[in-house]
């Protein structure tokens, strides 16, 4: 379950991954198998081969991709997710989710 986003912003997420860009989704999540995890950045692109291109840089499996639903994506948790947001220059999702500030 998300939490703490504007309906407009999940709309924006969805139109750009339609569109085959690589989009970013940041926010607060709640899933009992992760306890610790706080926070889920879904990193999206309808263009499967784009996306798998995209997780090659950073060691992301194929299979480890849901494209299940329309908005094909990785679901980024933990030290990874912080190190991944950081490397494409997302700071501000770390800011606005006081990621920067958790261990």
């Amino acid at each position: 379950m998300a939490f703490g986003i504007k309906k407009s912003e999940l709309e924006s997420w969805k139109q750009e991954v339609l569109l085959g860009r690589i989009s970013f989704l940041t926010h607060y999540w709640f899933d009992p198998r992760f306890p610790d995890c706080k926070t889920v950045t879904k990193v999206g692109c309808s263009n499967i081969e784009r996306l798998v291109s995209w997780g090659e840089k950073y060691g992301l499996k194929p299979e480890w991709m849901h494209v299940r639903d329309t908005y094909p994506h990785f679901d980024l948790l933990g030290d990874r997710q912080k190190e991944i947001l950081l490397a494409e220059g997302l700071s501000d999702h770390l800011r606005r989710f006081n990621l920067d500030l958790q261990k």
